[in-house]
């Protein structure tokens, strides 16, 4: 039999040492010498979270050849994940794009609020535009989607989705090189494949809305996010607990509860929480405005993709029960609307996007309520450093909002419990359930101290081989 010591190579372009701006190269070997599946495969293509979406850090060319990648596979449709793909079209990739069917829908939604955003940051900001509308409609024509556990071909890779558990249509990519009638270093007792995983954004399962995280089966290396790999979150029965008593706590105060909140998944999920605690009785029903054109728009795309939710949520639909609205919720789509808000008398709870305060109706809110002491501002996820959302949960006393110094006297709470992330332990288990396959892993889209953490802890507790790459770092595998 003919020895196979082929070598691939991963390439971190973003997404190390960072949480956001996720994008990952593998090139998968040269078949011309027997080494590898002969392709090159880019994995996400994710913005930088800045202040504003137009920064100059997303708008610099990419450290690749772009005619020489074959496939971008698309994990997630967050814009970490997806924001620099039509630029990506733009700059000259003309491959195929993959993902799931409700990661493209979120997607088209995801570009079309970023396009208005910059053009709003263009005029009051004089940033550049980083892609126009022909760019977003070239990536789209380009773009083709797959259903979990239904296996591609990619030259001679075979590609498989696998359920992440994040947001909706969140997909772990799991890439195989066979390797038939070869033995690996001489030997012939290993596996005929070989295979690496790449995860995407892991979901904190059990979620109220989505199927539970799943494992796939031999695996021999990951490369897997650690928002949280330095931190556990709070209880799932405290979550809820503490959204109901910050809701009544602003109906005693008669104050405003005001909730940046990501406008795929986080939105959907506080939605759901609010409507069970009023069907239930736990909690009366009081004013809630939904103020986030973007945000009630994915609700739309939830609907028509309910059969990715999971069987408790697809029970209340086939009952008629609609989970996303309930009695006391308004919808406003339009700018007049968003304005009345102010005027409308309190208690009231304001669900607005973006979730890190770095563009959208949340600000005009924030400039209103932060100088109110009746006023309490909730976190419901992660605050990527420099964003206003992480200034504000910093304890910062003023901050700055479109030019405007604000002075911060509402009280401000963070409620990770609602992440859409995994927690240190969650990760733990992840890199367990993985199973005695698994060779090494690579920690990334964590704050650096949060990956290192978590290398270390797979060491320490798994005996699994793990680091944390840096920024631009090329490392080989076998394959």
């Amino acid at each position: 039999m003919k020895d196979h010591s082929g070598k691939a190579s991963v390439t971190f372009y973003g997404g190390a040492g960072t949480v956001t701006g996720a994008n990952f190269l593998l090139d998968a070997g040269d078949p011309a010498n027997g080494r590898g599946a002969g392709v090159k495969i880019l994995f996400d293509c994710g913005a930088l979270e800045r202040e504003h979406v137009c920064d100059t850090s997303n708008g610099m060319p990419f450290a690749y050849d772009l005619r020489s990648i074959d496939t971008l596979i698309v994990t997630h449709a967050h814009a970490d994940h997806i924001g620099r793909i039509p630029k990506l079209v733009h700059d000259g990739f003309k491959g195929t794009i993959y993902s799931t069917a409700a990661t493209k829908d979120l997607a088209e939604l995801m570009f079309e609020d970023a396009i208005k955003v910059m053009e709003m940051d263009v005029e009051r900001h004089g940033c550049e535009m980083i892609y126009q509308k022909e760019d977003v409609v070239a990536a789209l024509t380009l773009w083709r989607t797959q259903d979990y556990h239904d296996p591609f071909e990619v030259g001679s890779a075979t590609i498989e989705f696998f359920d992440a558990g994040h947001i909706l249509g969140a997909a772990m990519v799991k890439v195989t090189h066979a390797m038939e009638g070869q033995t690996f270093h001489g030997r012939s007792d290993l596996p005929s494949s070989r295979s690496i995983l790449f995860t995407g954004d892991l979901g904190n399962s059990p979620e109220p809305l989505l199927n539970d995280t799943e494992a796939p089966a031999g695996v021999n290396y990951v490369v897997m996010e650690s928002v949280y790999g330095d931190r556990l979150h709070e209880g799932r029965d405290d979550r809820t607990d503490i959204l109901r008593r910050a809701i009544e706590d602003t109906r005693m105060r008669n104050g405003v509860l005001l909730i940046p909140s990501f406008s795929i998944e986080r939105t959907q999920i506080l939605l759901y929480e609010i409507e069970k605690m009023i069907e239930d009785g736990a909690m009366e029903p009081i004013r809630v405005y939904l103020d986030a054109p973007l945000a009630i728009k994915i609700t739309e795309v939830f609907r028509r993709h309910k059969d990715l939710l999971n069987a408790q949520v697809r029970a209340r639909f086939e009952a008629g029960n609609d989970p996303f609205t309930f009695g006391g919720l308004k919808l406003t789509a339009d700018a007049s609307e968003s304005h009345e808000i102010h005027n409308a008398p309190n208690p009231k709870v304001i669900i607005a996007g973006a979730g890190m305060s770095a563009g959208g109706r949340i600000r005009s809110h924030e400039k209103q309520y932060l100088p109110d002491e009746k006023a309490t501002v909730l976190f419901v996820g992660y605050q990527a450093p420099g964003s206003l959302g992480r200034q504000i949960a910093d304890g910062n006393k003023h901050v700055t909002i479109d030019g405007e110094k604000i002075r911060v006297r509402a009280q401000i709470a963070t409620l990770t419990g609602y992440s859409g992330h995994r927690d240190r332990d969650g990760l733990m288990e992840f890199v367990e359930q993985l199973g005695d396959s698994l060779e090494r892993v690579f920690v990334v889209m964590g704050e650096p101290k949060s990956e290192m953490f978590l290398s270390q802890r797979i060491r320490d507790f798994l005996g699994v081989e793990a680091i944390a790459p840096e920024q631009g770092q090329k490392i080989e595998i076998d394959w």
